[in-house]
């Protein structure tokens, strides 16, 4: 084992509590839901930006390259300020929902460059402006624009030309679990000389003016130390801990309290509040803190001038114990440089030796983006619907608005996030693909991800997994029971060993999720689902999750689908449990005539129902209303997504299972309009396998010539999410006087819906393409040579299912390489990344792809990259 390895067994084994400190600081805490108690709801307006550095938060804290521990008591982030600000930067600064042309965004540029799964080494890179920073050309450009023009980016406002700005680069190493070194570089990149006011900050997140009487007020006080200044910190559930900062900088020090008086027109109970270090600094106001260097907040204030190309260091070092022989001696550099030199050991177990320097590196930056985007997430519903007792009263009609079905919900966990500051709140399908490639670094932290959601603090009393902050009873795709599978099998090829326990602990509970979609979602029990958006937000014609304009529903293509693909995801748990319990094959019994149900639900002219189109040999939504069924022919995602639902049941494994193989083929031989919903094939030396799967054999290379075609859904970078022929026939639905649309958008979307910021008609999202190519290796571990298909599309070049899959995951990854000319596509035409040696190894996972687009740090999702690299190589 390397080194990591054994930190890995000793935080789970509770021998040694690695993961105690972590990058759990969320990178944006004003407006969220959980922040906000306004009438009406509107949390980015009722905590905006402009309160962020004077109002205390009430569920978490924000910070830049910061620490926390894992309930988010004492925090430590970087404060900069360059002189010309008009405030301290102490947190990145974005667009809201209503600012930004394309909803939300943040405007600032920040890397995540590396980290182990314990948190043992960090290192993350922030690239500061020399200029004022544009906080208000920014809104201002933005809002001028409208939804068909391209964002306004930071870089556009020409505040890094000349290269006049600083790279601040954050490192972080363990000596011990509770010893932690910090070392900040800042390198000036300008032409001439410039000073930079650097001031890493530590605070208590505030737990005290909640309640009446509330709990005991933490504290940080100055220290003594002749050669360093030391902050002491004492907490009544953390314990005590020392900062100490190397030389002498002054400590200043106020207090996590709100400045009343600054917002609201109120005194201040006390003098010294949240913004007060922002006082002293940027308007000089030396009075601002307290004399007796004491609170609940502090800074080390340094105020270095560097050169042209010049870099000065910064050592910190949080300890729970006292340091008295020194903190900085040579055992600092020391054990700094080790653990870096231990990540690369470990990564060289985890990233495969055949690949290229280049894809090494991006994959290690996509495992750094996954590992810095965890972060301590506190939500108790019940509490905030209710209001705090030393806070007003909630205002009316609190207690029936927003996610008030939610009350037994109580968050107080690190959590996986798909961007710590655009989406600083978990998505529940999200996370099930971020575990995938976390389970390849740290399978534990994983397993416990999936299982916190179907804890009965987390999911419903009726079965629902709670969707988002912003309306928690809202659905996402059901693919806990696909990720937990994958996660089982990736531990197993690991360790050698599955995790019986895991998968049994949520196969039980997911038993109840599926139950509650049976109930919830095939109202009419004919084994067709609805389910609304699903995740896939402006994919349709209408919004999929409101009532509809012209009355009646829609039965979905995608969610009877993932339907079909939860059976059998439940259906190979409970085969893989029963080799060890026979009890687990009633209930294998069920998964497969429910999933055979659904098959042949999907093409059941017979019904009236029919997603599937013999005509266009593609699957449709069809919207009923007014006794009329009506499919809605737009060639997108929904249309693929039945190739997800196919699963391979082999005889090595039913032939060990009596009591379910007799009643499989009891139930194929007495329903015989359900046998072309389950194909066999005897192979020679292995036996009967069985192929369920919604599209079969005739329709499957109808389904991939649409997904195959370049003109249609392949582009170079992966399969579009809505077909390139709306480009230039989009889809129109008149309907009582009223049009409805869907055109081609393959970049930022011109819809409003879903706050207008997320795209699902055109660009490539990696997490249904990633399901397309576990499909396609699935269909070829039953086809094999058997099936071929032009790969492109009317091209001379025939494939098996197999070489399609890794010729789709190639182009994805190729998204992220260098090509021949040096370029990445994920850039574009963005020259500084493409060119500059200080920007040009810096990568961005984005959210979707047309360039890069959407959250420019959702490495959950699209950290699947690391997957596919490390599975399918890159050539």
């Amino acid at each position: 084992m390397t080194r990591e390895e054994l930190r890995l067994h000793e935080a789970q084994d509770r021998t040694a509590h690695w993961k105690r400190w972590g990058p759990y600081l969320a990178e944006r805490q004003w407006g969220t839901v959980r922040e906000d108690y306004s009438p009406n709801g509107t949390a980015w307006d009722s905590f905006p930006h402009d309160h962020a550095r004077s109002r205390a938060y009430r569920w978490g804290e924000d910070g830049i390259a910061g620490i926390t521990d894992n309930h988010g008591r004492l925090c430590l982030a970087l404060a900069l300020w360059n002189g010309r600000d008009p405030i301290l930067k102490e947190r990145l600064f974005g667009l809201t929902g209503s600012e930004g042309n394309h909803g939300e965004d943040v405007k600032e540029y920040y890397f995540y460059l590396d980290s182990t799964p314990t948190h043992s080494y960090m290192k993350y890179l922030y690239k500061y402006p020399q200029a004022a920073f544009p906080y208000e050309r920014l809104v201002q450009e933005n809002r001028r624009r409208d939804r068909r023009a391209p964002e306004f980016e930071l870089i556009d406002t020409g505040v890094f030309d000349g290269d006049r700005y600083f790279d601040v680069v954050v490192e972080y190493g363990k000596a011990a679990p509770d010893d932690v070194l910090v070392r900040i570089t800042a390198t000036n990149r300008g032409p001439e000389a410039a000073e930079l006011h650097l001031l890493p900050t530590l605070w208590y997140r505030n737990t005290w003016s909640w309640d009446t009487g509330g709990p005991e007020r933490p504290t940080l006080r100055a220290g003594r130390d002749s050669r360093h200044a030391v902050i002491e910190a004492e907490h009544p559930s953390l314990g005590a801990r020392w900062l100490y900062c190397e030389g002498g900088p002054d400590l200043l020090f106020t207090e996590n309290d709100t400045n009343t008086a600054r917002l609201f027109d109120v005194p201040n109970a006390r003098p010294y509040v949240k913004d007060s270090i922002n006082a002293y600094v940027v308007e000089g106001s030396k009075d601002a803190v307290n004399p007796e260097r004491r609170g609940t907040k502090a800074a080390a204030y340094y105020r270095p001038t560097l050169e042209p190309g010049q870099s000065v260091v910064t050592r910190l070092r949080l300890s729970n114990t006292p340091l008295p022989v020194g903190p900085f001696g040579k055992d600092f550099e020391t054990v700094l440089g080790q653990r870096a030199r231990e990540a690369d050991e470990f990564y060289q177990t985890v990233v495969p030796k055949g690949l290229s320097d280049d894809a090494k590196s991006v994959m290690r930056q996509a495992f750094a983006g996954l590992l810095w985007s965890k972060q301590f997430y506190h939500y108790d519903v019940r509490r905030w619907l209710e209001g705090d007792p030393a806070g007003p009263p909630p205002p009316p009609g609190r207690s029936q608005g927003r996610n008030h079905e939610w009350q037994h919900l109580y968050n107080e966990d690190v959590i996986s996030m798909p961007d710590k500051w655009e989406y600083p709140w978990y998505a529940a399908w999200d996370l099930a693909f971020h575990t995938i490639p976390l389970a390849l670094v740290d399978p534990d932290f994983a397993k416990a991800q999936l299982i916190l959601f179907l804890r009965e603090w987390y999911m419903h009393p009726n079965g629902q997994i709670p969707a988002y902050e912003w309306a928690l009873g809202d659905v996402n795709p059901p693919v806990h029971a696909w990720a937990a599978l994958r996660v089982y099998r990736i531990e197993r090829r690991l360790r050698g060993k599955g995790d019986r326990e895991f998968l049994e602990r949520v196969f039980h509970k997911l038993l109840l999720n599926f139950t509650w979609w049976v109930n919830r979602k095939d109202a009419e029990g004919k084994n067709i689902f609805q389910g609304g958006f699903l995740g896939l937000d402006n994919i349709g014609v209408f919004d999929r999750s409101a009532p509809l304009p012209t009355g009646g529903h829609i039965e979905q293509s995608d969610g009877t689908s993932w339907m079909g693909m939860y059976c059998l995801n439940m259906l190979a748990m409970a085969l893989e449990l029963a080799k060890q319990d026979p009890a687990y094959e009633d209930v294998a019994s069920k998964f497969f005539e429910h999933f055979v149900y659904i098959a042949h639900a999907v093409d059941n002219p017979g019904e009236g129902i029919n997603l599937w189109d013999e005509a266009d040999g593609f699957y449709y939504d069809v919207l009923h209303g007014n006794g009329t069924a009506h499919p809605m022919k737009v060639r997108s995602m929904v249309g693929l997504i039945p190739l997800f639902a196919v699963e391979t049941l082999d005889p090595e494994v039913v032939d060990k299972l009596p009591g379910f193989k007799r009643r499989m083929q009891w139930f194929i031989d007495n329903h015989p309009e359900f046998r072309d919903h389950v194909e066999m094939v005897s192979k020679p030396g292995i036996g009967m396998r069985r192929l369920l799967a919604i599209v079969g054999r005739e329709q499957l290379p109808r389904v991939l010539g649409f997904m195959l075609d370049e003109a249609e859904f392949l582009s170079p970078y992966g399969v579009r999410a809505v077909s390139r022929y709306h480009h230039d026939h989009p889809y129109s639905l008149r309907l009582d006087g009223m049009e409805h649309r869907v055109d081609y958008e393959p970049a930022e979307s011109s819809s409003g819906l879903f706050g207008g910021n997320s795209n699902w008609r055109g660009p490539v999202w990696f997490p249904v393409n990633y399901l397309l190519i576990e499909s396609l290796q699935k269909f070829h571990y039953f086809y094999g040579d058997t099936l071929k298909v032009p790969c492109p599309t009317g091209s001379e070049t025939a494939l098996n299912l197999w070489q399609v899959a890794a010729e789709l995951s190639r182009r994805l990854t190729r998204i992220f390489l260098r090509d021949v000319d040096g370029r990445r596509p994920v850039y574009g035409g963005a020259e500084k990344f493409q060119r500059d040696p200080h920007w040009r190894e810096l990568l961005l996972f984005y959210e979707y792809f047309h360039g890069g687009i959407g959250a420019s740090h959702q490495t959950g999702w699209t950290g699947l990259v690391a997957k596919l690299l490390q599975q399918s190589g890159e050539r």
